[in-house]
């Protein structure tokens, strides 16, 4: 396959997928609607009564929001997308068509990924726009975030984000379906990998986490359901990168084996 090939096909997906409207609707939602609440009400409360409620701008509220960007509603969104890119092809009917006109499966699997991760992306770079501009707007004389601290938190949140989409692609291409894979997914990421997280008999063995390992890098503040938990940047790195390689690698092969 040539480049100009898969270009085109990656932008077929990303067509397939914006045409998702309730899809999209609900990622941004997730994403930039709450952090529009957030930001919204908390200045809203302040404005209310001062005395009670601080600004809600600053840094400590920017690291807020990004925790609600990451582990929380952000991933959300990113499950959403992810789990649409890689069951849609078969919980629509189309798997058989497409397989039929010669397309690589490999290569029909392979586009679903930068796909999904282009859309959640730019969304979250969207949530993040609202959250900077709310932040040293809604400052009030509160400190506010550097720009190093700033970019550092946007790397990390998209980070995030997208090990979160690729899991969904992965799983949603294994499953096949939408709903096994969005429930899962929610029960692991709201439910099941913070309870984990707080077995203190597990020991090390919590560090396969991916909560555990995205709180290890992320810059400010821990994560709040990590109960404490850390371990060196690398080893959270490899930690992550064992999580994309099993979850795609499980995803392209099911497509492979598939029947059409």
């Amino acid at each position: 396959m040539t480049p100009t090939t898969f270009r085109q096909m990656v932008a077929a997906e990303l067509l397939r997928l914006r045409c998702k409207r309730s899809i999209m609707g609900l990622a941004a939602f997730f994403g930039i609607g709450v952090i529009l609440l957030y930001f919204g009400i908390s200045e809203l409360q302040h404005l209310a009564d001062p005395s009670r409620y601080g600004p809600a701008g600053g840094q400590h509220n920017f690291d807020r929001a990004t925790v609600i960007l990451s582990i929380f509603f952000g991933s959300l969104a990113a499950i959403l997308i992810g789990t649409e890119a890689g069951a849609t092809d078969l919980a629509s009917g189309v798997f058989r068509e497409m397989v039929v006109t010669g397309r690589s499966r490999l290569w029909l699997f392979c586009v679903r990924v930068p796909a999904a991760l282009i859309v959640t992306t730019a969304l979250a770079l969207a949530a993040l726009g609202v959250a900077v501009g709310a932040t040293y707007a809604f400052a009030g004389g509160l400190a506010t975030p550097s720009a190093s601290f700033v970019i550092d938190s946007v790397i990390w949140v998209c980070g995030a984000q997208a090990l979160v989409c690729v899991i969904a692609v992965g799983l949603g291409s294994l499953t096949g379906s939408r709903a096994a894979s969005l429930v899962t997914l929610i029960g692991w990421q709201v439910i099941a990998g913070r309870l984990l997280a707080t077995i203190t008999f597990l020991g090390q063995f919590r560090d396969v986490i991916p909560n555990v390992a995205l709180g290890s890098l992320k810059p400010g503040d821990g994560l709040p359901d990590v109960n404490g938990l850390s371990m060196g940047a690398g080893a959270a790195v490899v930690v992550i990168a064992a999580w994309i390689a099993a979850w795609l690698a499980l995803g392209a092969w099911r497509t492979l084996r598939r029947d059409a």
